[in-house]
């Protein structure tokens, strides 16, 4: 106690709460420790690696609402033929619809479809640039989830789960694997807007609190309170930090809980992230050519391009300094309607970044283990909507949510490079091949992680719960 009193001797007590709460305290009470302690008692545990990886990091690049997959990546030239017409009946029986019926008419798509790269892997004239990095994609156009709606689809994909209280991909990722860099969290969140689903697609669910993601935003200030208060030295700051360490030590002592463990340990991490942090941040360091890859810089100099790409770089960076999972959201791919010019804008932001990331990762000699996802919760229908939902006044034509079958991307970290799996029917309502669903999708992440997704496991409520709840299976046919 002499030890202890002496380091709170350096500040009074109205000073030692001002710090706490403002400073040190609040960032890591605000940022890394804002779910509620529902850790099982037992702790968590790490397990060794079941296999050697094929990725040590994870990319995952969420575009929030869901992408038209036959606008995309998943031509239907049959709609074209049934442009205006409704789908036959036996398809549409018993199915669910977000807005529409199922005697909704067809709506066929506008755009051009050619094979890219030397594997011929085929998309859209919608992605110019990503074409350009097509011999590196695997395009999976058989994804199935069980939800419908934003929410429960976000969540679905992330956690497995279509309710609020399970741990996403990312917070397994870290309870299992952990982070290779002290100074910075195992799972960071970058977003361009606020998912449906809020804070819990990127939470730890009842994993201990220090696996959820870690939110940066844009910005000179990437989290708050992430500099000292005016005033305030850095020795005094550490003071401050030991004296909470010390505080909560003895609490362990008397209460064993585990997320008093967490405390401390975010707490230091929270501190050493003073230090990191601005540095990694700061985008101006680096260099011009690859501000251009991105897009953040043009013939005229300075250009902000969009939050994405800047996310995007920002990705890159989190990953090269350890940072073992990054989530990156893009908003606006919701195209309920006005799709045949609402969605080139959504692409447009996307497209250049996305293939610049592939790029950048790629001549770093990071895209073999670097995992890199897109898609979105669910895809659309070949149906049309033609009516706002709220209002029912006539709009400009969109695609209704659609959770049968959907198309995603992945690259890097093990899996095959040009390369296109599963088959849907001919006019992408249904999936007739080779069929992924989410359950499936997480199994595979984690086989590339070097993790066996059943063995994965955390006890809570006696119960050992796990990413693909029990279902998954791994889907080899990709893995390079």
């Amino acid at each position: 106690m002499k030890n202890l009193n002496q380091r709170i001797n350096l500040v009074n007590r109205r000073d030692l709460l001002r710090q706490g709460t403002l400073g040190i305290g609040s960032l890591a009470l605000s940022q890394l420790l804002s779910r509620d302690f529902q850790a099982s008692a037992a702790g968590p545990s790490r397990p060794k690696l079941h296999h050697a990886p094929r990725a040590k990091n994870v990319i995952f690049l969420h575009m929030v609402g869901g992408p038209s997959q036959m606008d995309t990546f998943d031509p239907k030239p049959a709609l074209d033929k049934w442009d205006g017409q409704s789908l036959p009946g036996e398809l549409t029986e018993g199915q669910k619809f977000a807005f529409i019926t199922p005697e909704a008419r067809v709506i066929k798509s506008p755009y051009e479809f050619k094979p890219r790269g030397q594997s011929g892997v085929i998309m859209s004239e919608l992605f110019p640039h990503l074409a350009t990095v097509a011999d590196e994609l695997t395009v999976i156009r058989s994804m199935k989830t069980n939800e419908i709606n934003h929410a429960s689809g976000e969540l679905f994909m992330h956690t497995g789960h279509g309710r609020m209280g399970r741990p996403t991909f990312g917070a397994w990722t870290s309870y299992g694997l952990g982070t290779e860099n002290e100074n910075l969290p195992a799972y960071v969140v970058l977003k361009d807007g606020l998912p449906v689903a809020g804070a819990p697609i990127w939470g730890s669910g009842f994993l201990p609190s220090n696996h959820q993601g870690v939110e940066f935003r844009g910005g000179k200030t990437p989290i708050h309170f992430l500099s000292n208060p005016e005033g305030t030295t850095s020795e005094e700051r550490r003071a401050v930090v030991d004296a909470v360490k010390e505080l909560n030590g003895q609490a362990y002592q008397h209460y064993r809980d585990p997320e008093i463990e967490t405390r401390i340990s975010q707490y230091e991490l929270a501190y050493r992230m003073q230090t990191s942090v601005p540095e990694l941040v700061d985008l101006n360091s680096e260099p011009e050519h690859i501000l251009r890859q991105y897009g953040l810089r043009t013939a005229r100099g300075a250009n902000p391009g969009s939050s994405f790409a800047r996310n995007c770089l920002q990705a890159r960076r989190l990953v090269e300094e350890g940072v073992r999972f990054v989530q990156v959201f893009a908003k606006g791919w919701d195209h309920h309607a006005d799709i045949y010019s609402a969605l080139p804008r959504s692409v447009r932001n996307v497209d250049k970044a996305c293939a610049a990331l592939i790029q950048d990762l790629k001549q770093r000699g990071m895209l073999d283990d670097t995992l890199v996802i897109w898609g979105g919760e669910f895809g659309r229908t070949p149906m049309v909507q033609e009516h706002n939902a709220g209002t029912g006044e006539l709009t400009a034509p969109g695609r209704d949510h659609h959770k049968e079958c959907f198309s995603i991307w992945m690259a890097g970290g093990g899996v095959k490079g040009g390369f296109t799996y599963g088959t849907t029917d001919e006019f992408g309502f249904g999936i007739v091949e080779n069929q992924v669903h989410v359950h499936d999708f997480h199994a595979t992440c984690m086989h590339l992680l070097g993790i066996d997704h059943e063995q994965l496991t955390f006890r809570h409520q006696g119960r050992d719960y796990r990413l693909t709840d029990v279902h998954g299976h791994v889907v080899h046919d990709i893995l390079a």
